[in-house]
């Protein structure tokens, strides 16, 4: 589920006191294209276009970080975008609930509406890192015009075939695997027009919104989804989700081109999928975030699995639990998604405390002994996995060249959006075998592993230890160079 070019500068860089101090790549000849560089440098590649943005952010202007939670959203483009996804991802939900309901409805199997996940995902799987290549080499706006109208057009199709009562299951088949298709490219060209817009300085606000508009679409996708579904029937679901893809193809009609911030494309050439894989694998500030993510979306984000069972097997309250369940999720998501809008910078040690606190809670909650606990608990939940979520995107675009990031972040959605299906069956076996409460805490616990053992490696990695001192009459713990521990500890 999900919930990311240009970087013309950065946030400052973070003290020693965290874990954003991380070890650089080596200089070797086998990368002499890739300088020695800070965690995020200043590269000062392109200037910044003259603003006429109806109200972009000041303190963008001066230099300054802002702490306001829709500061990107004064930016002319961004708004243009923002409202366009608003309307197609209530659409994209919309669809989801409809397609799985017309192939359970065809077929009379939960195996087929499976197969119609794993074909939307599959393309991903498969071509993931070549999109990446091909967003590097390709103008954004374009491609996702091109994108966004391909998957409008599913839609669309869809909603004639069973309008028409002629659906059959594999025309859904055929229309997943089609939007999968041009989500090879809609995902990373999304991801790195996002700084093309909003430049680096507001690039975690301007995630962030994006992960609130698409937790927001929610939570009102599916309930009318529902409604239409109930009340007029299944086509006229797709039909919404294919008018809805107009909203944001106007919106990237109604952009103004000189202000954006334009970067240079990568050329056309030999071997760019595995230069893409050689530079994240030169750079520990990229690839440690990536394999975090990774861990969790593949062992820790199979809720569909962990909250069916415990609504059926665990509290015996059927689908209106598991339908509540969902809900809180997402309103914690939504939270967690406003609250990261107000950070002006990606640090390192957030994603990791935030991947620790997720992992924790979802242990703590596979024993909870009621339902309104455990329910009660899906906020927290959704609240730290959507920071993990948004602060490694943050993190890995703006620690990415320019010239890199379609390929960086193709790779970023394939690892987080392909994860869970592969996790899924073993995470299905183990509650299907030891029950609901053993597989939610496997997850919780192969999720807080993977954080705790990726910080203390890169705190190690870094120069750092862990300082555990006693401040004003309270502990207090946290990372600090070597050379400073023993003065710490002597002061306190």
């Amino acid at each position: 589920m999900s919930t990311g070019t240009g970087a013309a500068s950065a946030p400052a860089p973070a003290t020693h006191d965290s874990l954003s101090t991380l070890p650089q790549s080596p200089q070797s000849p086998e990368y002499p294209e890739y300088p020695e560089r800070p965690e995020y440098p200043e590269r000062p590649e392109h200037p910044k276009p003259p603003t006429d943005s109806g109200g972009s952010d000041s303190a963008e202007r001066a230099g300054t970080r802002t702490s306001s939670m829709f500061s990107s959203l004064r930016v002319r483009n961004y708004r243009l975008f923002f409202l366009g996804q608003a309307v197609s991802n209530t659409g994209t939900w919309m669809q989801r609930i409809a397609q799985d309901w017309l192939v359970l409805s065809l077929t009379g199997s939960s195996t087929a509406v499976g197969v119609t996940t794993a074909l939307q995902f599959l393309p991903m799987l498969l071509f993931g890192l070549y999109g990446g290549v091909l967003v590097d080499r390709l103008p954004k706006r374009p491609t996702l015009l091109v994108t966004q109208s391909a998957m409008g057009a599913t839609g669309l199709v869809l909603a004639l075939l069973t309008l028409s009562g002629h659906v059959h299951v594999w025309h859904v088949y055929v229309a997943a695997f089609a939007v999968g298709l041009a989500t090879v490219l809609d995902n990373p060209a999304r991801q790195s027009f996002v700084s093309e817009m909003v430049g680096p300085r507001q690039l975690q606000n301007a995630v962030s919104l994006n992960s609130a508009n698409f937790q927001s679409a929610r939570l009102v996708g599916p309930a009318v989804a529902g409604i239409l579904i109930t009340g007029v029937g299944t086509g006229w679901a797709f039909l919404f989700n294919g008018l809805s893809f107009l909203a944001p193809i106007a919106g990237l009609l109604l952009m103004r081109a000189r202000e954006l911030h334009v970067v240079e494309r990568a050329p056309r050439g030999k071997g760019q999928l595995r230069e893409g894989l050689r530079y994240v694998a030169g750079h520990p500030e990229l690839i440690w975030p990536i394999v975090l993510v990774g861990f969790i979306g593949t062992f820790g984000f199979n809720f569909p699995v962990w909250l069916s069972a415990y609504a059926d097997d665990v509290f015996h309250a059927g689908a209106g639990a598991y339908s509540l369940f969902n809900t809180l999720i997402a309103l914690g998501s939504l939270t967690g998604a406003l609250l990261a809008a107000r950070r002006g910078t990606a640090r390192l040690r957030v994603l990791i405390a935030a991947a620790a606190l997720f992992g924790g809670l979802e242990i703590v909650t596979a024993g909870a002994p009621s339902l309104w606990l455990f329910a009660l608990l899906m906020v927290p939940i959704g609240i730290f996995g959507l920071t993990v979520n948004v602060t490694a995107n943050t993190a890995v675009q703006m620690g990415t060249d320019p010239a890199m990031r379609g390929r960086v972040m193709a790779l970023f959605m394939m690892v987080f959006m392909g994860g869970t299906p592969l996790g899924a069956p073993v995470v299905g076996w183990i509650t299907d075998v030891y029950g609901a409460r053993i597989g939610f805490a496997v997850g919780g616990l192969i999720s807080l592993a993977a954080a705790v053992t990726i910080g203390l490696f890169l705190a190690r990695a870094g120069g750092l230890r862990l300082s555990v001192a006693w401040s004003h009459g309270h502990p207090k713990v946290r990372f600090v160079p070597r050379e400073r521990r023993e003065e710490l500890a002597t002061a306190a």
